[in-house]
């Protein structure tokens, strides 16, 4: 998987290798076309940053069915706002590893 950064400028996310702002996220899909991100759906709002994930041939991954459900019920958690801060997420896992 590679990972990039940037900011929707007319209606294209232009990557631009920038920090990611804090708050909270939304999960967008699309497609490379003449060198910018196309995405599918809603436009995202002019100026967001943005992190894109694209997938490496070479390294993919298989979820078990049982895997592909416990991701779209996570998702579905996601979309109705039952999230937590990364700030939370860190605190936790340094406290279980810490």
């Amino acid at each position: 998987m590679k990972i990039a950064t940037g900011k929707v400028i007319g209606g294209k996310v232009v990557i631009d290798g920038a920090p990611l702002e804090e708050g909270l996220m939304k999960i967008a899909t699309g497609k490379v076309i003449g060198g910018k991100v196309v995405i599918d759906g809603a436009p995202l709002e002019e100026g967001v940053s943005v992190t894109v994930l694209a997938r490496d041939a070479e390294n993919g991954f298989t979820l078990s069915p049982e895997e592909e459900a416990e991701l779209l019920l996570s998702i579905a958690e996601a979309d109705r706002g039952e999230t937590i801060s990364a700030e939370e997420v860190l605190q936790k896992l340094a406290r279980r590893h810490g």
